[in-house]
Formats: structure tokens, sequence, C-alpha cells
């Protein structure tokens, strides 16, 4: 049964802090971590293999989808870039700072981040590795179209061009990565007190 064979007034039931799944290539090797619905989406795709599973489930009214905690694609990708290019992206910023607000230093989930331009667009900032922290949405809307200076907030650091996707690095605790990804990421992921 695809997703989208889920009828009208069908209702998927999810909990808070959904899991997210890691994503691993044919040979094995750690790609990328996605969320769990990018996850269900490749799943009914029919381009992955489900290693490991979560506890948690999606369901509707006729169908349970227990959520994938590790997939490996049936084909092959290879990287087009070298290692040391990270393409500018929401996602990679997000990762650069670590999921936190770089004005109060809040952790947060995506779904309550945002990008914030530190040198404002109107007055000639850019969209580049340079100009652009994670921001929380309460601290966005504080800044508004001024610099940190004018609102009177304060970088926690200056962004910067990631040196390469080593430094994207998911950092992992042992209480938040499941278990079912310690034989497929890197163990630089240094797994707490492990």
């Amino acid at each position: 049964m695809s997703l989208t064979a889920l009828g009208r007034g069908q209702r998927i039931v999810i909990g808070a802090g959904m899991e997210q799944t890691l994503v691993l290539n044919a040979t094995y090797e750690p790609l990328r971590i996605v969320s769990w619905q990018k996850a269900v989406t490749l799943q009914y795709q029919g381009k992955v293999e489900v290693i490991a599973l979560h506890a948690r489930e999606i369901r509707g009214v006729t169908v349970r989808v227990r959520l994938p905690s590790v997939l490996r694609l049936h084909r092959h990708v290879r990287m087009k870039r070298p290692a040391s290019h990270v393409p500018f992206s929401r996602t990679n910023v997000y990762a650069r700072d670590e999921h936190r607000c770089q004005y109060c230093g809040e952790p947060r989930p995506p779904s309550e981040l945002t990008f914030d331009h530190v040198i404002p667009v109107a007055r000639g900032g850019e969209k580049a590795w340079e100009n652009i922290v994670t921001c929380c949405i309460p601290c966005n809307r504080r800044k508004g179209d001024r610099t940190p200076e004018e609102a009177g907030l304060r970088l926690i650091r200056r962004p910067h061009r990631p040196r390469g996707f080593a430094a994207l690095t998911p950092r992992l605790t042992l209480s938040r990565a499941p278990e079912s990804w310690r034989d497929y990421v890197p163990w630089a992921l240094a797994w707490d007190g492990n």
C-alpha cells in the first residue's frame, strides 16, 4: 500500500519527538539522517531496504506502519562533489549551528527554527554561509530587519563556511541515538561514555 492510498478522512496518528532515520548507501556507508516522513516515503517508493525499525508507528484507519530506524538504498549513490564542498542549504546551516539559535543558544527542533541574515538583505546582506545563522522564531521576530547590535542581540559565534562534511556530522549522544545506528555510524561520533 502506498501512502497515497490512504483515503480522505483517514488520520495518521503521530507522537511528539518522532524519531529520525539513518539512511545508508547500498554499501552500508551512512549517507544522511532524514525525517520519518521522508523515510516512510522512500520505503513505500521501493527505493530502500529496511534494516531496523523504531518501536513507534504511524497509524491510519486501515494501516499501521512501524517507523524505520535504519534504511539502506537499493542503488549505490556516488557523491558528485568532493567531500570538502558542503552545499549551502537550510539543513546544512542547521547542522553547522547544531540546531541551536545563534542568538539565545537554545537547541530547537527544525520546525521551530529558521535562518537569519546577520546583515539584513535590505542592507546588502547576502545569502551566504558567512551571513546566515540558525535562529529560533522568537529571536528572529525580535531582530526583525536590523543588525544584531541594533536589536540588542549578540551572536554566539560568527557564521562560517564549513570545511567539509565531517563538520556537519551529527553530534549524537547515546541517550538520543538509537541503538540500531551503532553498527553503521562512524566511531568518530564518540558515543556518550562508550
